[in-house]
Parts: structure tokens; sequence; C-alpha cells
């Protein structure tokens, strides 16, 4: 057993979680924290309203995201097995197919992008009021869809050959150089651009970050191999197994979008007065609920490889010590963050004023109150969600990942906003959070009873 394979069956599985997921955590919370400051900065700089151009472009963002993560985990799943068989031909077809894949993709998202620009935002639910930031950002953010999908595919490929450091690197390099530019861009003591500023920090942050893993990527210590100077090469049969593989990922990351133009449209028809302040509202929301998530799905990164090495080893009196700490964790976690979006609704939403406008703090502040009754129950389904994969069930994760959002919020944000309005829409949060986690609190009993027989039965290692 080499070192690696040592560590996953014999470290102390606590401290273990810890180690793991610690860069996992860095990583996502800073991935979180880009769209946190754009908000923050273009807030300050253009006014509540302008929230909305970024909450509205949004959707495209979130689909080509889900493009690259699908094209990344499906390529890297690949890359990782041929690694281990050390079959080197099936390496570089994974990583070129992926790459040239990908920018294909990014690039027809471009094209139709510029195209329906005007049709796609009014689909998306944009307003006369915001329609005009939104297009100043969109059409921005559309000439960096290619790096940044890339990047998020070159970030899995540089995990899945052992240089998780790297990934976390580029990460960092995209959010500093973000943090550092927003203001320059956006602000009358720099070029005073506004929205456009925001878009134009957000690309060169994107490209600088790209071209870093790039080069990385073609360093003496990778072994992925990309090549441009042989012109295209993509692997016709490769890339049904690599969209096949991502799939899931794809709907789990791509159902947000969807999602967001259901909320966008509804608040639209049940808004009274402009609904473009309500849409800035959701936008605030989406973006701080999406900080405060992000280190839970960094844990449940970490626990991922430790569930996936004790469920193949047959240890599961590990498994199940493992599976319990990290609900602990993620429960404390989360009534945390409950006591903070309870408390301190009135000051996030102040941070995002730029006038100090009593109407969109109090609206935001009582409307996150309510989304946020729902943490209390969250945990559990990104806890069982992850399990499920890492045991090999992809179907029975997706399941579970998507009972939140389809099973649950759609048909009740369309049911409680016809009877409530838009107060329906807030309450819909936190009662698809509620009864998605009640479900995935009576799967995570029975899958815990499951590995408990197994145990009894002697089916265990260790």
């Amino acid at each position: 057993m080499n070192k690696n394979g040592e560590l996953l069956a014999t470290y102390d599985v606590k401290k273990l979680l810890i180690k793991f997921s610690i860069p996992a955590i860095a990583g996502m919370a800073v991935n979180a924290l880009y769209n946190f400051v754009d908000t923050f900065f273009v807030a300050k700089g253009a006014g509540e309203i302008a929230i909305g151009g970024l909450a509205l472009a949004f959707p495209i963002q979130m689909i080509v995201m889900a493009v690259g993560l699908m094209i990344g985990m499906g390529s890297s799943s690949i890359f990782s097995r041929a690694f281990g068989e050390k079959n080197h031909e099936k390496m570089v077809k994974a990583v070129n197919t992926a790459i040239w894949l990908d920018i294909f993709l990014a690039l027809l998202f471009t094209l139709l992008g510029f195209l329906f620009i005007n049709p796609l935002l009014v689909f998306f639910g944009a307003t006369s009021s915001n329609i005009g930031f939104a297009k100043d950002y969109l059409s921005i953010i559309l000439i960096g869809l290619v790096p940044l999908s890339l990047s998020m595919v070159l970030n899995n490929l540089t995990r899945a050959e052992g240089r998780a450091n790297v990934a976390m690197i580029s990460m960092f390099i995209g959010t500093g150089l973000n943090i550092l530019l927003d203001p320059i861009f956006i602000f009358d003591f720099g070029f005073g651009l506004g929205v456009k500023g925001a878009a134009i920090a957000t690309i060169i942050s994107q490209i600088i970050a790209f071209i870093y893993i790039l080069s990385q990527s073609q360093s003496k210590h990778s072994s992925l191999h990309i090549s441009f100077k042989e012109g295209i090469k993509i692997d016709g049969n490769m890339i049904f197994e690599i969209i096949a593989i991502g799939a899931p990922s794809f709907l789990r990351n791509s159902i947000g979008a969807f999602l967001a133009i259901i909320i966008y449209n509804q608040i639209n028809r049940y808004a009274p007065g402009d609904p473009a302040i309500y849409i800035s509202i959701y936008g605030v929301i989406n973006r701080v609920i999406t900080f405060v998530f992000m280190p839970a799905f960094g844990l449940v990164q970490g626990l991922a490889p430790i569930v996936g090495f004790s469920y193949g080893a047959k240890n599961y009196k590990r498994l199940k010590t493992v599976i319990t700490y990290t609900l602990k964790i993620i429960i404390v976690y989360f009534f945390f963050g409950f006591l903070f979006v309870q408390l301190l609704a009135g000051q996030i939403f102040l941070l995002f004023s730029s006038q100090g406008n009593i109407e969109f703090i109090n609206i935001g502040s009582t409307a996150f109150r309510t989304i946020s009754l729902g943490f209390l129950f969250v945990g559990f389904q990104i806890l069982i969600s992850s399990v499920y994969q890492s045991e090999g069930y992809p179907g029975r994760a997706t399941l579970v990942a998507l009972s939140r959002q389809v099973l649950f919020f759609i048909p009740l944000v369309y049911l409680l906003s016809s009877i409530m309005g838009l107060e329906g829409i807030w309450i819909s949060f936190a009662l698809a959070d509620i009864l998605s986690g009640l479900l995935s609190m009576a799967l995570y009993f029975a899958e815990m009873k499951r590995i408990h027989l197994l145990e009894k039965n002697g089916l265990v290692l260790a």
C-alpha cells in the first residue's frame, strides 16, 4: 500500500477529515468570495438596482460553469483511471478531447449570447430598470467564457494528477486579482466604469488565473500533456464517456440557473411596484448563501475520498465514524449560519446598500431571515448526497441533490406565490430546505443502518 493508501486506511479519521477538508474549504470559499466582492463593489459604485444586472447574468455564467465542471469531472475520471493503468495514450486523449470540447461549447455560448442578448435578458426576467445594467455586464462577461470554463476543466484535471495546491492557487489568483481590480475599474477614482468595470475586472482576473493553470499544466511536473501544436485532437467515443460521467455534476450545477430564471419571473409577476429592487434583493441573498454554503461543500469534498476508500476496503466501523463526525460538524455549522442571518440580516443588506436605502434593507433582511429557517435542515441533504456519490451510487446522489430544487422548490414556489404573492417565494426556499432535509435525514438513518448490518454480518476487514 502506498503512502496515500496508508493515510486513508490508518490515520486518525477525524484528523484526516480536517486535513482533507481545509484545502477544499479554502478553494470553495475563495470561489464564492469572487461573486460576493463583485456584488459589494457594484452596490457601492452603481447602486442597489445595478446588483440586478449581475443577478440576471448569473444563469448564463452558471450554465457555462456547469459545462466546465461536467467536462472537468468526466475527463478527470477517465484521466485518473488511465493514470493508474499507466495508459499514456488514453491520458493524452482524455485531456485534449476535454480541452477542445470545452473550447467549442464555450465559443458556442459566447456566440449565442451576443446574438440573443436582449431576448435572453427579457426571458430571464429583466425589467426596464435593470436591463441596461444587465446588458453592460453580460456583454463583457461573454468575452471571458472560454477562459472561465477552461479553468474549471484544468482545475479538475490538475487535481486528478495529484496537484491540488496548483488548482487552489489558481482560484486564489482569480479572486485576489478581482478584489484588487474591482474598485479600480468601478469607482470614479479609477476608471469609473460602474457595472462594466466589474465585468472587465472579472474577465481580466479569470484570464490571468487561466494563464497560470495552463502554464502549470504544461510544466515538467505535469502529466496532462496538453497539445495545441498538433491541431484539434478529439476522440469521438471519449466525448460521450466524458459527458456520461460528468452529467450528474452538470445537472446539479445547472439547475441553479433555471431556478434563478423561475424566481426572477415570479418576482416580476408578484412584486408590488418596481420588481428590479426585489431582483437585486434576491441577488444579494443568493451571493451570501453561496458564501455561507461553500465551507459545507468543502467539508464533504474532504469527506469523499475517506468514504470511498473505507467503503471499498469494507472498513465499516471507520466509515460510520467519519460520517457521524461530519454530520455533527455540519449541523453545528449550519446552526451558527442560521444565527448569523437571523441576527445580522439587516447589517448584511446595509453593507450592500449605497445610500442606506431603508426599503431595500428592511425587505431584504425580512426575506433573508425567512429563507434561513431551512438552514437547520439542509446539512443532511449535503451530507447524504456526498456519501452516496462516494460509495458509487451517482443516481441516488443526484436524486437527493435535486430533491430540494426540483421535487420541492419548483412546485412550492408556483403554489405559494400564487396564494401569498412575493412572501410565498421566500417561504418556498425555507420549506424546500426543510422537506428535502427531512427526506435526507430518513435516508441518512437508513444508510447508517445498512452500513451497521454490513459490519454486523462480518463483511469487514478492520
